[in-house]
């Protein structure tokens, strides 16, 4: 079990004990979607943010596309106090054939939870998984046996929490009947609001925990973007529906009345937008992804800008309904069940 020495103020995650410090790190981006990375870069990235108190650090098997190699940066990076933070990952992906990277079949069968999990240890080199989330809800398996898996692994002490990533409010309710679920995993920012409405009471009414991805959308809230057409081929962006013409201008336009904002506040606009999200609960920790260990930093920051009422009106008034565009192409849209 992590020892709590974070800087950050702490937030706990679900009623079953786990706390962490209010701003976690997505490992992400190190590996995929977003061009080559630069691994001495991440590691100094998730160093850093250890040294600013951040305690829920984010990986998953899908993000080594199979090979480990997010996982196995990671345990790398935290080698020297593994036992000071909490190493979240995931399961639930074939990933026998990756030539198709936007159709990879699921596979949350209870002998592959077993596999990737022992994988997934030996890659972070590490003796537990603090939280083994399902990545995405598969369809041909039942949530029932998915978090009787799970349950299976928390008993023999190879787990230590159940998440769920991308779940919907009866998929939740079922799998929490069997194993209780500390944490859900969704998108969920300024940009990207669904959640509200149906997710975000269901696990409030369970004590979940939620921790929001890409909570700056996917870098557009950084300010540091450009049309999608300038993105390499291997680049989320260059599909990502928000940075396509039309949309792209809106929420550029969004962006600069945001950023503003931050700047009377004396923040920036990312800074606002993670605020912004520890605003709507003290149940939620997003997991801002970066390769930057300067940005690790301003993202840390935010915890200390407090909103006021006006200030959050106007955010809603600058995206009421969130950005232009989906997050997903509709075959990559999850289905919440």
């Amino acid at each position: 079990m992590a020892q709590q020495t974070s800087k950050l103020p702490l937030r706990a995650l679900g009623t079953q004990g786990l706390k962490t410090g209010a701003i976690g790190l997505g490992t992400m981006g190190m590996t995929m979607a977003y061009g080559a990375g630069d691994e001495q870069a991440g590691i100094d990235a998730i160093r850093r943010a250890h040294d600013l108190g951040v305690t829920l650090f984010d990986t998953a098997e899908l993000y080594g596309w199979g090979t480990g190699s997010n996982e196995q940066l990671l345990g790398r990076a935290v080698a020297g106090f593994r036992d000071e933070i909490f190493l979240a990952t995931k399961f639930g992906f074939d990933l026998s054939d990756v030539s198709d990277p936007l159709n990879l079949p699921l596979d949350s069968r209870p002998e592959n939870i077993r596999r990737v999990t022992e994988e997934s240890l030996r890659h972070l080199g590490t003796d537990r998984i603090d939280v083994l989330y399902q990545h995405r809800v598969d369809p041909g398996v039942p949530i029932e046996e998915v978090a009787g898996a799970v349950g299976e692994l928390i008993a023999e002490g190879k787990v230590l929490y159940f998440g769920l990533s991308e779940a919907g409010p009866d998929t939740v309710r079922r799998a929490h009947a069997v194993q209780p679920v500390s944490v859900l995993q969704t998108e969920y920012s300024v940009f990207e609001r669904a959640v509200e409405a149906d997710i975000l009471p269901v696990v409030r009414e369970l004590g979940i925990g939620f921790v929001p991805y890409s909570p700056l959308g996917r870098g557009f809230l950084t300010g540091t973007v450009k049309p999608a057409a300038e993105y390499a081929e291997d680049d989320i962006r260059r599909w990502d529906e928000r940075w396509q013409p039309g949309n792209y201008e809106k929420n550029v336009a969004a962006v600069r009345e945001l950023t503003a904002l931050a700047e009377s506040r004396g923040a920036t606009a990312p800074q606002l937008a993670l605020a912004w999200l520890l605003s709507q609960g003290d149940d939620i920790v997003p997991i801002p992804g970066t390769r930057s260990a300067a940005r690790v930093q301003e993202n840390v920051t935010a915890a200390q800008l407090t909103l006021t009422t006006e200030d959050l009106a106007r955010i809603d008034a600058v995206l009421p309904h969130g950005a232009a565009g989906s997050r997903y192409p509709e075959s990559l849209m999850p289905t919440w069940t």
